[in-house]
């Protein structure tokens, strides 16, 4: 049999064959904790870390500052930043936020107010630029040792024989490869849910999906006195909406969707969603004098959880693990919450391998059980039930203030809050029961929209600003 011999390769495609043989290829960049994603959770873990005296590398894929959704933080949020060091920072750059209301009809609101919360450590949160707010993390974690780069992406992670992260594969801001030996890596990569996605791990969420369409505006009609800076939450036919105040006039505006609405949308996206804010007076009546001064972004179904949030030598943090509908502003909390737990797990298991299963076991057990809590509200908030109790608010036995609390954040370690939220289950169990008909349907209603697919593939498009008002 005669063999053919093999085509010989163009003369450029040899010579950088050669060139790069020729290259010697970096060593490896050793380190103790490789930190993947540089938002609000993969910062924190970094940043608490580097002041346990690790060695932490951090790579984020963008350049800051980047726009990113999740606007509005929580009073729990502010804890954490003070034990940063950042909290005067953020208060810099944020808008006051002393609660959060809910629309009865065009001209009256329920309003929620932090300080009226059990125990409150802080009766207030802020309303921030995420761009701004997460270059002040970033930057923050520098300061504080953190070998922070922007523009590297991490490609995949080999693993040795035991399971464990052997070595990362990543490439720099001008493309070329690198390569890192962590001892330990702290997933902070948000919804691109870096192990999530390597390992197979993310999971669509089988009990809610939704989809979301949203801008930034000047001109919105903000609240009157101090309500100017609270989140306004619309419940409307398809979902609810959010009209979030931001400095220097800017009101990010948005509707949160189920997917069966959102998938008539066919193009049309700044009609879509005017569209949609039309159909609320109470929106509407703020929206008359407004211009759109950034994209319109869509993203399609977005809800998942992991099946693991970590493993030997590996942890996920904040929306890594998990993404539920952001309609309690609960996504920047959850991240930074679970990335103080992270820190506390890496350092310990660093010092001491033994106690790594039990203290991972430790922290899923903890963020589980509190985000459940921030779930049932979410899966249960569009429908008439809920309606009509956040409509018709009653302190007995504190639990109107516990869902203060919840709304606050405090729902991991507050025995007292988390004993008047089963309160709540049961008068929400009770109340079904009343208006049985319109409970049912409501929930039908909510079961269809689990299998719906936007059709975006979990990603996000764009339309640019415009230059005219819109009017109503």
């Amino acid at each position: 049999m005669t063999e053919t011999a093999p085509a010989p390769a163009p003369a450029d495609a040899t010579a950088a064959a050669d060139l790069n043989a020729q290259r010697p290829h970096p060593d490896p960049i050793d380190t103790d904790v490789l930190v993947i994603g540089g938002g609000p959770a993969g910062t924190t873990a970094a940043t608490l870390l580097a002041r346990r005296g690790c060695r932490v590398l951090l790579l984020e894929k963008d350049r800051h500052p980047r726009f990113h959704i999740g606007e509005s933080l929580l009073p729990m949020n502010l804890p954490i930043l003070e034990r940063l060091g950042v909290l005067d920072q953020v208060k810099a750059i944020g808008t006051f936020k002393p609660g959060a209301e809910f629309p009865i009809d065009a001209d009256n609101y329920n309003t929620f107010r932090f300080e009226r919360a059990l125990n409150p450590q802080f009766g207030y949160a802020y309303q921030v630029k995420r761009e701004e707010f997460d270059e002040v993390l970033f930057r923050h974690s520098q300061a504080n040792g953190v070998d922070a780069r922007e523009r590297h992406r991490v490609e995949r992670v080999e693993f040795a024989a035991d399971g464990r992260p052997q070595l990362v594969h990543a490439r720099d801001a001008d493309g070329n490869a690198i390569t890192i030996k962590p001892r330990y890596i702290v997933d902070g990569s948000g919804r691109d849910a870096f192990f999530g996605s390597q390992l197979k791990l993310k999971r669509k969420n089988l009990l809610h999906q939704s989809a979301a369409i949203f801008s930034h505006f000047s001109d919105v009609e903000r609240r009157p006195g101090d309500d100017a800076g609270n989140i306004t939450v619309q419940r409307f036919a398809h979902g609810w909406m959010w009209l979030i105040p931001l400095r220097e006039g800017v009101m990010s505006v948005g509707a949160v969707c189920f997917p069966e609405f959102l998938k008539q949308r066919r193009g049309e996206t700044e009609a879509f969603l005017m569209k949609a804010l039309e159909s609320e007076p109470s929106v509407w009546k703020r929206m008359r004098n407004a211009k759109r001064i950034a994209p319109v972004h869509v993203t399609g179904n977005y809800s998942y959880t992991c099946t693991q949030m970590h493993g030997p030598g590996w942890v996920m943090v904040g929306d890594a693990y998990a993404f539920v509908d952001p309609v309690f502003s609960s996504g920047v909390y959850l991240g930074m919450n679970s990335a103080e737990q992270a820190a506390q797990v890496v350092d310990g298991a660093l010092r001491d391998p033994s106690r790594e299963a039990s203290l991972q076991r430790a922290m899923s057990k903890r963020l589980k059980r509190g985000l459940k809590h921030f779930q049932w509200f979410i899966y249960r908030f569009t429908t008439p039930v809920m309606r009509h109790l956040f409509n018709h608010p009653r302190n007995h036995w504190q639990v109107e203030q516990a869902v203060i609390s919840m709304l606050a954040g405090d729902v991991f370690d507050n025995p007292a809050v988390l004993r008047r939220l089963r309160v709540f289950r049961f008068i929400y169990a009770m109340t079904a029961l009343s208006m049985a008909p319109e409970a049912l349907r409501g929930w039908l209603r909510r079961r269809r929209q689990v299998g719906v697919d936007v059709g975006l593939g979990g990603g996000r498009d764009t339309l640019q600003p415009g230059s005219g008002d819109l009017q109503p």
